[in-house]
C-alpha cells in the first residue's frame, strides 16, 4: 500500500500566517487566530503583504517560509492555492482556515481552531501529498517556470474565436484540440474548472493528471487521464492564445511557442485532521446523495 503521508515537523513553534489579499476587514479574524496560537505557545509571523494590509509589521514571504514550521492561510481556497504555489520550493506544510464558506482545501473553521491547534501540538494530524504541475513556457521573449496546484488552462484570447492546440505526450503526437481550449488538471484541481468542463473527479492523493477539452468543436473529444510520469507538450498554430495558471496568472501564447507540463518531483503538503475524509467534502460541496 502506498503511504501518502509524509514526516511531520518534530515540534510546531512558529507558524507563518498569510491573509486573503485586498481584505483589510479580515483583521478582526486575524487577531482571534493569532491569540489562539499564542495561547498554545506558538509564535505567529505575518508575511509583509498581509501585515501592510492591516497596518502591522511582517516579514518577507521567503523569510516566513524559511523560519516557520508550517504556513497557515486565512481566507479561502484561492488564498491557499496561491500560498502553495509560492512556497513550493520550500517543502513546508500548509493548512487553510476558511474565513467564510467551507472550501475543498481550506477546511478548518475559526470556531474549531483551538481544538485543531491542540491536535497540531500533540501531533494528532496528518500531512497529505498533493500532486503539483511544473511547466516550462518557452516563447520568443524567453522562458518562464510555472507552478500550478489546480490547473493550467490553454485557452482562446477572446470569445469570438476558437483555437487549435496540438498535444504531444513524451514527444509523440497525441491529439489536436479545436475549440475553446484545454485544461491540464491535477487531482486537486479536478473539482474546479475541470469538473465544470465535464472532466473526471480524481482522487486527490493520486499522481496523475487530466486533459479535458473545453467546448470542443468535435464531439469525439473526451477527457483523458494520464500517469504522472508523462510530459505533455502543447503548441498552437494560432497567432494568439493564453496560458492561465490556477486562474491567477496569465501568459500570452502563440505560434512557435511551446509549453511543457509535467508533475513536479515535489508534492504539496496539506495538513488535515486525522479524520478528514475527502468523500465527505465531495458529498457536501457537490450535494451528492441528496
Amino acid at each position: 500500500m502506498i503511504n501518502h503521508e509524509i514526516e511531520k515537523p518534530k515540534e510546531i513553534k512558529k507558524v507563518g500566517l498569510i491573509l486573503r489579499p485586498s481584505s483589510p476587514e479580515i483583521k478582526e479574524q486575524f487577531v482571534s487566530v493569532k491569540k489562539s496560537f499564542e495561547n498554545h505557545g506558538i509564535e505567529v509571523i505575518l508575511d509583509n503583504n498581509s501585515a501592510q494590509m492591516i497596518g502591522m509589521l511582517g516579514q518577507s514571504f521567503e523569510m516566513v517560509c524559511e523560519n516557520c514550521d508550517i504556513l497557515v492561510t486565512l481566507g479561502g481556497d484561492g488564498t491557499l492555492i496561491s500560498v502553495v504555489r509560492r512556497s513550493h520550493e520550500y517543502d513546508i506544510p500548509v493548512f487553510g482556515i476558511h474565513a467564510g464558506r467551507l472550501g475543498f482545501l481550506a477546511d478548518v473553521d475559526l470556531a474549531e481552531l483551538d481544538e485543531f491547534i491542540l491536535k497540531l501540538v500533540s501531533g494528532a494530524y496528518r500531512i497529505d501529498k498533493r500532486a503539483v504541475l511544473r511547466a516550462e513556457l518557452i516563447t520568443k521573449e524567453g522562458s518562464a517556470k510555472l507552478i500550478a496546484f489546480n490547473d493550467i488552462v490553454m485557452t482562446r484570447p477572446s470569445i469570438s474565436k476558437m483555437v487549435h492546440f496540438n498535444a504531444f505526450v513524451d514527444g509523440k503526437p497525441f491529439n489536436t484540440y479545436y475549440g475553446d481550449g484545454v485544461i491540464i488538471s491535477t487531482p486537486t484541481g479536478s473539482t474546479a474548472y475541470n469538473l465544470s468542463a465535464g472532466g473526471p473527479v480524481l482522487f486527490p492523493l493520486t499522481q496523475v493528471f487530466a486533459l479535458t477539452p473545453i467546448s470542443p468543436h468535435s464531439l469525439t473529444q473526451r477527457p483523458v487521464v494520464l500517469p504522472g510520469h508523462f510530459v505533455i507538450e502543447m503548441k498552437t498554430t494560432d497567432a494568439s492564445a493564453l496560458v492561465v495558471v490556477d486562474g491567477q496568472d496569465i501568459y500570452d501564447f502563440g505560434n512557435d511557442d511551446i509549453i511543457r507540463i509535467r508533475l513536479s518531483g515535489k508534492s504539496a503538503q496539506l495538513i488535515h485532521r486525522e479524520e478528514f475524509n475527502y468523500f465527505d467534502v465531495l458529498k457536501e460541496k457537490l450535494n451528492w446523495g441528496k
